[in-house]
């Protein structure tokens, strides 16, 4: 490794001082920007590429997220003009996933947190009123963004002032703005899960009191004054998921036979929603029993004889003597009647019957089953049809699962044809090398060392270059450019100035040194002090001696 002569490192600094005081100054500020220059490109190539990770937030969300982004080891920068927390662009979607499981941001509003906010002094009833109903509007706006479909959403509260006669009060209502996410749609169970919501929250607020859009104008909600709409929806979702229950048992009955992917059922159940309610009545007169008996008996005798008055004869054609005789032993004839009453109670049943709505009147099931895989003796697979016994195989263990009754009125068709094969999809298109952030990352750095390599040699170094041929041609003292030189030791004027000159020039090609031509110098003085003396004379003009 050459060695560095100290000569030459302190060239520059006496050519600068050679200079004018102006040319000095600007020499300085020209380098002191360079410089400057120099040291803003390095700090610009090492700062990542910034991205913006969240905008729009509340300052207690930007403080909780940058709280999170410093425990985590995130680089993060804020946006001075807008607020937007920006982080390096290969961290944006590991933030965003972190700042998500730690479920921030976590609003926008307010809320009830701004009722902690110390309130000045002379603020009306009127103003705490409508600082609630606000609090309470965007507590509501709150839950209901907790939604994973709604991106923003924003609650109106009409709570009209409440009079002291009954007959004169009126009811609140309230209109809830729903900001979905693209290409996300609500279901009209949570459609009315944030009407009931809403109502519930609000005082003697009643759920078709509630509307409900979107983004794009369309109302959501719609009210409801009998229940016969929504109980034609409730029977639809019933026979929906009846069906597929259906369809679900057919294709795992028949996957593990067919293969994966190679069934496809369809069910249609014919449902019958009527309610109905019998009341019956029923004896068993096969079963008596006695319940009570009652048995009445009369018997009377007469107190009047029939024979006559005495000592005469009866008035009773053809009889006589005997017969009155006969009469006269016997007394009149007495009457007795009996009547008996039973009571029986038989075996009586009676039956309240209501048949339960949605029983199934009839099933149809069609099912296509791909061809079996079936491996050849080289050891490829192919696809063949199935047999007759197969399919017939594949109809009953349908009709077993769905529980065929022909009485009913089920059918079951059962189709055996080739799927055909969906294409393979093509694979997402990678983003290009200029769109990712590492490259950016590189180019950056790589223009920086471009930026400070420009500065070193196109800047610098030609003018420490300068600064040193400077001092160089002060040290020669016009040693390049005078016609006599110093004369050389013997020989002639015109000869030895010539020699002299001569080697002066090969000396300043090989050493450029200001230390080593003063000791050349020097040691010509020593030797011939007389020429040296006449050289410095026609150096000065004042003319040479003969």
């Amino acid at each position: 490794m050459a060695e560095v002569n100290p000569a030459q490192l302190a060239a520059p600094a006496r050519g600068f001082n050679a200079l004018p005081v102006l040319k000095q100054l600007g020499l300085m500020i020209g380098l002191a920007a360079s410089v400057a220059l120099g040291v803003a490109v390095v700090m610009w190539a090492q700062t990542p590429n910034y991205k913006m990770l969240y905008s729009n937030l509340s300052d207690k969300d930007t403080g909780l997220v940058m709280d999170a982004l410093e425990k985590a080891k995130i680089e993060y920068s804020i946006d001075q003009s807008s607020g937007s927390v920006l982080v390096a662009g290969s961290k944006v979607h590991d933030a965003r996933m972190l700042l998500a499981a730690q479920g921030l941001p976590k609003s926008a509003g307010g809320g009830f947190d701004s009722m902690d906010e110390q309130q000045g002094f002379g603020v009306s009833q009127f103003q705490e009123k409508a600082r609630y109903h606000r609090a309470m509007e965007e507590e509501l706006a709150r839950t209901i963004m907790t939604l994973a479909n709604v991106q923003t959403a924003r609650v109106h509260l009409a709570v009209p002032k409440q009079s002291v006669f009954v007959r004169n009060r009126k009811k609140p209502s309230a209109s809830v703005v729903l900001n979905l996410y693209a290409g996300r749609n609500l279901q009209p169970g949570q459609i009315e899960a944030i009407v009931n919501m809403v109502a519930s929250s609000v005082s003697e607020l009643d759920t078709n009191q509630v509307s409900v859009i979107d983004q794009k104008g369309r109302l959501l909600s719609k009210t409801m004054q009998d229940g016969d709409l929504s109980l034609s929806a409730g029977q639809f979702d019933y026979k929906r998921q009846l069906e597929e229950y259906y369809s679900r048992r057919v294709e795992d009955i028949l996957t593990p036979i067919i293969g994966a992917g190679g069934v496809r059922a369809q069910v249609v159940a014919d449902l019958d929603f009527t309610t109905t309610e019998q009341t019956q009545e029923s004896y068993n007169p096969d079963l008596p029993a006695v319940r009570s008996e009652q048995v009445v008996e009369e018997t009377s005798n007469g107190g009047m004889s029939s024979a006559g008055v005495p000592g005469a004869l009866p008035n009773q054609p053809g009889t006589g003597g005997q017969g009155n005789a006969a009469e006269e032993g016997q007394s009149s004839s007495g009457s007795s009647s009996r009547r008996s009453v039973l009571n029986y109670e038989l075996d009586r049943t009676i039956s309240h019957t209501r048949k339960a709505a949605g029983s199934l009147r009839r099933i149809s099931v069609a099912v296509v089953v791909d061809n079996k895989q079936v491996l050849d003796e080289a050891g490829e697979a192919s696809r063949v049809k199935l047999t007759e016994d197969e399919l017939a195989r594949v109809i009953s263990l349908v009709k077993d699962t769905i529980g065929f009754d022909a009485q009913r009125g089920d059918t079951v068709n059962v189709i055996n044809a080739e799927f055909s094969q969906q294409p393979a999809p093509e694979p997402l298109p990678e983003p290009a090398i200029w769109e990712q952030a590492w490259v950016w990352d590189i180019a950056k750095q790589a223009l920086g060392g471009a930026v400070i390599l420009l500065l070193i040699f196109g800047v610098l170094k030609p003018v420490l270059g300068s600064l040193a041929k400077l001092d160089i041609g002060a040290g020669m003292v016009g040693g390049t450019g005078g016609e006599v030189m110093f004369p050389g030791a013997g020989g002639g004027d015109t000869h030895g100035g010539a020699a002299i000159t001569q080697q002066a020039q090969e000396r300043q090609r090989l050493n450029q040194s200001y230390e080593v031509n003063m000791n050349t110098a020097k040691q010509m003085v020593a030797q011939d002090p007389k020429r040296v003396a006449q050289v410095v004379k026609s150096w000065v003009g004042t003319g040479g001696e003969e």
